[in-house]
């Protein structure tokens, strides 16, 4: 059985993607569901379990478009529920920012105890700026982020770096601090073969298995 947690997470999933799907009907009724989809940039299977859901719901309806196509517009119910939804993803992502603040938050006060003055955010990525925010409250000099896969110089108005290589010895960091969302799992096991474990530092948001906790549930 699921947990709660995930629970949570699969619902703030739902939410967001039946937003903005009615966002998107809303902004333009002439779309198809391919259209829909590539404005959403999700699949086409997944746009379409999400218009049938909101059609047995009574949120859109469907009506003939021309060249044999079908578009889909919202009820007045459609329109009240896309009210709704804004308010709880508002407040879901409040709530988000307010944890992944305090999380880094904490971070960089672990920082300071130790007394590593500087560190660099792995992943360019909206993480990445919460941290940085929540830099400015400790003390701690972000150096820049590190992302292989970014082609700017610059993100969040810091030096992006493609590997910690890259940074100027008078410049290494104290400490990594992670903020890769697409898979953070890989990005700590890929730094844990070049530094040590304690100057990796992830947020709980984040949910990092460290090394050392599985040697001991193996165990």
């Amino acid at each position: 059985m699921a947990s709660g947690k995930y629970d949570n997470q699969n619902r703030a999933q739902a939410v967001e993607t039946t937003l903005d799907l009615l966002d998107a009907v809303s902004a333009d009724d002439s779309m198809s569901q391919r259209g829909i989809s590539e404005r959403l940039g999700v699949a086409l299977g997944l746009t379409n379990a999400v218009v049938k859901r909101c059609l047995r719901k009574g949120l859109l309806k469907i009506r003939q478009a021309p060249a044999r196509r079908y578009a889909y517009y919202l009820t007045p119910k459609g329109f009240a529920e896309k009210s709704r939804l804004t308010a709880e993803y508002l407040s879901t992502s409040l709530r988000f920012y307010r944890e992944a603040r305090e999380g880094y938050g904490g971070l960089f006060d672990f920082c300071a105890t130790r007394g590593w003055k500087r560190v660099v955010i792995i992943g360019a990525t909206e993480m990445a700026e919460i941290a940085a925010m929540a830099s400015a409250d400790s003390g701690i000099t972000v150096i820049g982020v590190i992302d292989p896969e970014r082609n700017e110089a610059t993100f969040s108005g810091l030096p992006v770096f493609r590997d910690i290589s890259e940074i100027p010895g008078s410049e290494k960091p104290s400490a990594v601090v992670l903020a890769d969302i697409t898979d953070p799992q890989a990005a700590y096991e890929s730094l844990a073969d070049a530094l040590p474990d304690e100057r990796i530092l992830a947020p709980d948001l984040l949910r990092i298995t460290r090394r050392a906790d599985k040697v001991e549930a193996d165990e």
